[in-house]
């Protein structure tokens, strides 16, 4: 009998629930500065007033009130004092939300002390109204009018990018804080900005770039318009004349370059400087170079001069050109207003955008990503284009509270109902004739497939099941069904606590080496496994019919119930450990036999860690002590991993695993292979895998049983990641490497990243099977798992967690029939951690057209990001990275050049770069996959920290990826009074995100930087002693005086302290695998600012160019692609040297960063 734990068709998603921040009212004095210059006198221009919002019935944050007059504002603006640090009084009111009153701008807003203040008011002109986000546009006119007045100094970042207005047929999801309004505080408001509608001119591209013949690019006419109707897709070509309002950035970045600017330095050129009053001993941010003229940070991020770019001469603007952080931030605020409905003909969203997605009968963009959501009819029009046609998978990802969970769909003993002929699961796009009798298959489009008599259900005229609603597996895209015994894990009969498999279970392998001992990787260890067992980690809130446990009041545990745990430790030993509940302490057994282990025994090494309690954690207390006078250096940890999979072999399970050294005892074990003389040469490639056949025998085993293992690593050297990770990269499992451990700073993520790994939803004995429509056919699959057979069989999968995607690649085996739609599924089948036997089916269906403009407009950008990543470090085992970078070069220059052949009007003028809206930050995310670890040219860069950044590539998920390549910088030193607290919707503002260069750096200023795997705080060395104060506490007013460990902020009742640790806490929401712990990098000091450094990819740092530079040298390759010379400028240098000779042209340009 058909049971459906959730069968609503579309209901509304549920309300948001209110998020956990930090708050305080303030009240701080603050003593008089040391120096007279510190701090200067503030003055509030009457200029600075708040542009009226735009459309409030449609969401938008803030409502104005009534205007403030020049005389109103001196009258109620104090005299200045010349001391003291806080806003003079009758500033920092906010204003009452009212009606919406686009005439009436409100009061100025307050200063803020650690803000350069500028004397021009925000660009005047009437709002302009967008088209809804995400949706491919064919006209558009320029969203931005000439500003009055000089230009804005790129300095001052405010968050100038209100959210477009919502066209979703579902309501915003909303927040009711316990927060309530945000305190006034002593700092002021940032300047603010005309609200920019997202999707217009970036940057004010054509006003910025008038000068240089940057014009708005055109798309050519199709071909012709289509009259039939897709199923679930509609293609609007686009009109005959040139658009006025097309929201794709298409600017042109011009050609004939000087001979100069890529075989040496060039000048310096000055930007315009805001005027305004000196908050720091140094002027904040006089130009994009620093007073500190010595300073090689500035260096690489200066603009050259005299830099033509096209016959008429000109200067790029480096403000006009797409910026990643505009449009993050613009689809944050958007998906915090509407949700996205899955079948409404939208782009995917932003992957950075936490968003809400509705479904509808094809899979949110969390699960399912397509590289293309226009596929093209044949491989020759897909060959055009130049992208790839490919699948980015992430099957168990986590939903937001908002969202609806998961149906699960239990058919008893016969199953989901299939297609015979090509065993697609029933979905939402299969259709049912003769009267319900019989349903047609949407991959193979076989229609004689008979309707089980359990599962019949008549038909309404329209050939729609009158049960429809009824049914999830008919209307959602994403579905679990539990499956028959045929497909169950232990066929002869699985655990009486589980149905088809064995509850999962967790072994512990601690390494108890001397150099474990003594850099505190034991006791870190130890206790992170405490916190994952027992900790505030251990328990989440009960649900509504559920009870409290463990006597947490509101609380229960997280570990699904039968699941047992193990814990073993190992030097050039293995010691086992009796955890059974009936002892009073846990008993060692030590395994001296290394050459072939065993498992001495049986009962007692897997328990329940809470009925055993009493043992477990006082031995987790005293392992630190127990080998600290133990002298043993080197592990042995093959014959360990053999140990451990012996124990697991019947049932699988999970193997997290520590390691401090390269396991250099006992059999098969590993030598230091690392050799600095192979860095950049043909046989790199030979350090960034295993030819240790053991290794790979032991990783396979592990697939074939279900077991995956997470290996913890923290060396203080070389450890072999390449030989160790392929272990983990094979079944499943994850890496985390924490080089240069140190306990007191990094032992808080290691044991908050150790009980994610314990806790996150994960599958075992997994096996994968993507089908697709007849005329594809899957070619590829890229990520860490175990193939065998050819490049297309199916994956398998030790475990698999809700962390991991996977690329799918396809290809053309005939033509796509253009009045029909592409369709793609999944499936999943795995064991839960309860023991259950189910599959995960995923759902995307894509229209076919015939245009390829239509391919490029509807292409995903993160999509093919992940794809294209994926395939770079396919490539890493087998092509030097020389090649691999050239290749990553290529793919761009071949995608901008296709669209600029087939998608572009014939009248456009040669020396234009036009970007697709669909992809226009492509060219920037290329260029920090040049700039990553794991492409970087040069030696300055380990083979283990390639080789772990190589595999982070091929597990990634789309968010995560993206945050990677371009890191979100956030300025903490202007925040304005509502940022870092609850809005009235009840999220969070944050600042506007900075672009990643130096130029956008103020002295004095202080930034938070997140990658996704780490979080820095960098402190300029010019700060300001009072926001030290304000922000660490009344002790500190100097960075010399802060504790370099430091990895959390301190509790304080400041406003600023609140609002960054509010900030940091959203930051932490949005992380996965890699959790957050603040890592000082004071400016002069710490070696993390190296990594700051790092993260400003848009300078030239990483042996690559600027990102203006960038640009320039690809549309140089783009237009010789598109005059057809690019094969003869090849031909002349040899194929690929003009490329490289570009590149070594750049060395003059590379002194040292820091």
């Amino acid at each position: 009998m058909h049971q459906a734990t959730s069968a609503s068709s579309h209901p509304p998603p549920p309300q948001r629930p209110p998020p956990h921040y930090h708050r305080t009212q303030p009240t701080p004095t603050y003593p008089p500065a040391v120096s007279p210059s510190w701090p200067p006198t503030i003055v509030f221009s009457a200029a600075h007033t708040r542009t009226p919002s735009i459309m409030a019935d449609l969401g938008m944050y803030n409502a104005p009130g009534q205007p403030q007059t020049d005389d109103q504002a001196q009258a109620q603006a104090p005299a200045q004092q010349a001391q003291g640090y806080g806003p003079p009084q009758g500033y920092g009111q906010t204003p009452t939300p009212g009606g919406l009153q686009p005439q009436q701008p409100p009061p100025g807003p307050p200063r803020s002390p650690y803000q350069q203040t500028s004397a021009y008011g925000p660009p005047q002109g009437p709002p302009q109204q967008t088209p809804a986000y995400g949706a491919p546009q064919q006209t558009a006119t320029p969203a931005y009018g000439a500003p009055p007045g000089p230009p804005r100094s790129p300095y001052q970042q405010t968050n100038a990018y209100g959210p477009p207005p919502s066209t979703s047929p579902f309501p915003p999801p909303q927040q009711a804080s316990p927060y309530g309004a945000p305190p006034q505080q002593q700092y002021g408001q940032p300047p603010q900005q005309q609200q920019a509608p997202y999707g217009g001119d970036v940057g004010g591209i054509a006003q910025g770039m008038a000068g240089m013949d940057l014009q708005p690019g055109t798309i050519s006419k199709a071909s012709r318009k289509k009259q039939r109707a897709h199923a679930y897709h509609q293609l609007d070509q686009a009109p005959d004349s040139n658009p006025g309002n097309l929201p794709a950035f298409s600017p042109n970045v011009g050609d004939n370059l000087q001979q100069g600017f890529l075989s040496g330095p060039t000048p310096q050129q000055q930007m315009p400087q805001s005027p305004g009053i000196p908050q720091f001993p140094l002027p904040a941010a006089p130009s994009f170079v620093p007073q500190q003229a010595a300073d090689p940070a500035a260096f690489h991020a200066r603009q050259p001069a005299g830099m033509n770019v096209s016959q008429q001469g000109g200067k790029v603007d480096a403000m006009a050109i797409p910026s990643v952080p505009r449009a993050r931030d613009a689809a944050i605020q958007h998906f915090r207003q509407t949700v996205f409905p899955t079948l409404a003909r939208h782009l995917p969203p932003n992957a950075a955008s936490d968003f809400v997605a509705q479904d509808q009968g094809n899979a949110s963009p969390k699960f399912c990503r397509l590289t293309v959501n226009a596929v093209p009819t044949t491989a020759e029009l897909l060959a055009s284009t130049h992208l790839p046609l490919a699948l980015l998978l992430q099957p168990l990802a986590k939903l937001r509270a908002e969202e609806e969970p998961i149906p699960v769909l239990d058919f008893g003993e016969m199953g989901p109902p299939r297609c015979r002929r090509c065993r697609t699961y029933i979905n939402p796009f299969m259709t049912f004739v003769q009267g319900g009798s019989k349903f047609r298959c949407n991959m193979c489009l076989f229609p004689n497939n008979e309707v089980p008599n359990e599962y019949y259900a008549p038909v309404d005229m329209a050939g729609v099941r009158v049960d429809r609603e009824q049914r999830p597996e008919l209307t959602r895209g994403t579905v679990e069904f539990v499956v028959p015994k045929e497909y169950w894990a232990n066929k002869e009969g699985a655990d009486s606590e589980g149905k088809g498999g064995a509850p999962m279970r967790y072994l512990f392998l601690v390494d108890a080496t001397e150099g474990a001992v003594n850099r505190g990787t034991l006791e870190a260890v130890t206790r992170g496994i405490k916190e994952a067992l027992y900790g505030e980690s251990a328990y989440e809130p009960v649900l509504e019919g559920q009870e409290a446990e463990d006597g947490m009041e509101g609380k229960k545990r997280r570990l699904p119930k039968g699941c047992k745990v193990g814990i073993c430790t190992f030097d050039k030993d293995v010691h086992f450990y009796n955890l059974n509940p009936a002892l009073d302490q846990a008993q060692m057994v030590v395994m001296p036999d290394i050459e072939e282990p065993f498992v001495p025994f049986d009962e007692g090494l897997f328990v329940d860690p809470y009925e055993s309690r009493n043992v477990i954690e006082p031995l987790l207390d005293s392992l630190p002590g127990l080998f600290i006078h133990i002298k043993n250096p080197e592990p042995a940890l093959q014959p360990v991993l053999q140990a451990a999979l012996q124990a697991l072999q019947k049932t699988g399970g999970k193997i997290i695993c520590s390691l401090a050294t390269i396991p250099t005892w006992g059999p098969h074990r590993l030598v230091l292979r690392e050799d600095s003389k192979l860095y950049g040469s043909e046989k790199e490639k030979q350090l960034f895998k295993t030819e240790n056949q053991a290794w790979r025998q032991v990783a396979g085993k592990m697939v074939e049983a279900g077991v995956g293992v997470d290996f913890f690593l923290t060396p203080s050297a070389y450890i072999d990641v390449a030989t160790i990770g392929h272990v983990s990269a094979t079944t499943g499992g994850e890496l985390y490497l924490y080089p240069n451990f140190v306990v007191s700073r990094d032992s808080h993520k290691l044991g908050a990243e150790l009980s994610h790994a314990f806790h996150r939803t994960t599958g075992y004995q997994a096996l994968m099977k993507v089908r697709c429509s007849t005329g594809l056919q899957v070619t590829a699959y890229h990520g860490n798992f175990l193939q065998v057979g050819g490049s297309a069989a199916d994956v398998e999968f030790g475990t698999v967690d809700e962390d991991k995607a996977i690329a799918v690649m396809f290809s053309h085996d005939g033509k796509l029939d253009p009045q029909a739609d592409a369709h793609f599924q999944s499936a999943l089948l795995y064991t839960t951690q309860a023991g259950e036997r189910r599959v995960r089916c995923s759902n995307t269906v894509a229209a076919v057209t015939e245009v390829a403009r239509d391919a490029v407009r509807w292409a995903d950008q993160d999509a093919v990001l992940g794809v294209l990543a994926r395939e770079a470090a396919a490539k890493m085992l087998e092509k030097p990275l020389k090649e691999i970078r050239g290749a990553l070069t290529e793919k761009c220059i071949e995608i901008l050049a296709a669209y600029r052949k087939h998608c572009v009007a014939t009248g456009t003028p040669p020396g234009q770069l036009i970007l697709p809206e669909s992809l226009k930050e492509f060219s920037m995310y290329v260029l920090g996959l040049l700039k990553s670890r794991a492409f970087r040219p040069g030696s300055s860069v380990s083979s283990d920290l390639r080789t772990h950044s190589m595999r982070l590539f091929k597990s990634l998920p789309a968010p995560d990826l993206q945050l990677y390549l371009y890191p979100r910088i956030l300025p903490l030193h202007t925040l304005a009074d509502g940022d870092g607290f609850p809005d009235d919707s009840g999220h969070l503002a944050l600042p506007a995100a900075l672009r990643a260069s130096f130029a956008f750096v103020d002295d004095g200023g202080a930034y938070l930087v997140d990658n996704g795997a780490h979080l820095l705080l960098w402190l300029h060395a010019h700060v300001s002693p009072h926001l030290l104060s304000d922000l660490f506490g009344p002790d500190v007013t100097a960075l010399t005086e802060l504790d370099p460990m430091l990895y959390e902020l301190p509790v304080l009742e400041t406003a600023l302290n609140a609002q960054v640790r509010n900030i940091v806490a959203w930051v932490a929401s949005q992380r996965g695998a890699r959790k957050v712990a603040i890592q000082l990098a004071r400016q002069g000091l710490d070696g993390a600012e190296y990594e700051f450094a790092n993260a400003l990819v848009e300078d030239r740092n990483c042996e690559e160019r600027a990102y203006v530079d960038w640009l320039v040298h690809v549309h140089k390759y783009v237009q010789l692609e598109v005059s057809g010379e690019r094969r003869k400028a090849d031909e002349g240098m040899g194929i690929g040297a003009g490329l490289d000779a570009a590149q070594s042209g750049m060395a003059g340009l590379r002194p040292g960063y820091w």
